[in-house]
């Protein structure tokens, strides 16, 4: 069922809701949406689909095509990354900025990085993490973390940790208040 109020623009839809602005799709129990302003929100076993990126939560609001707040069990993916937490904000025309401010997973190839508070720009490959940052690479058998991690994961393949920064490979373990790990291609830790 829908109910439309063209004097305010306000529309309220129940059962099966399927909503569409721009290159979005989103589908839903309920959603109400406001023609005049743009903003949207869908409840209930939500699934958005924007471009390559697939998302499920229990609730999306939106303000236009420009942000999607995403609330309750959310993930995501998007080609070979994938995010996970109980709130994220999604900027899909900053590359793809996601920010998980109560803190979430996000995945890269075969790197995963958790952390208190998450942001990550999914083009970029560009993760920060602040508080319990940590990052396991199954790949290449490394294993680091400390108080921010900085991972640059597209073009130059390194993370950098500050504060109580600890990495391990195999049998080797190194602690310091900084420091940069460089994945090589080959698997192996570069540490600086």
């Amino acid at each position: 069922s829908v109910e439309y109020d063209m004097a305010s623009g306000e529309a309220i839809a129940a059962g099966n809701v399927l909503f569409k602005q721009g290159t979005s799709r989103i589908a839903g129990g309920k959603a109400s949406y406001n023609a005049k302003t743009q903003a949207a929100c869908i409840e209930g076993n939500v699934i958005a689909i924007r471009d390559n990126m697939r998302l499920t939560c229990a609730k999306i609001t939106t303000d236009g095509e420009e942000h999607m707040l995403a609330t309750g069990g959310v993930h995501g993916v998007d080609g070979g990354k994938s995010f996970t937490g109980e709130q994220v904000d999604y900027y899909p025309n900053q590359n793809k900025y996601v920010l998980i401010a109560a803190g979430g997973t996000l995945t890269s190839g075969a790197d995963t990085f958790k952390a208190d508070r998450l942001e990550g720009w999914l083009d970029d490959a560009h993760y920060v993490g602040t508080g319990n940052a940590h990052l396991a690479s199954a790949a290449k058998g490394i294993e680091a973390g400390g108080d921010v991690a900085d991972y640059y994961g597209k073009d130059q393949g390194k993370v950098v940790i500050t504060g109580n920064a600890w990495a391990t490979q195999e049998n080797n373990t190194m602690k310091s208040n900084r420091l940069t790990i460089y994945l090589a291609d080959n698997g192996d830790a570069k540490v600086k």
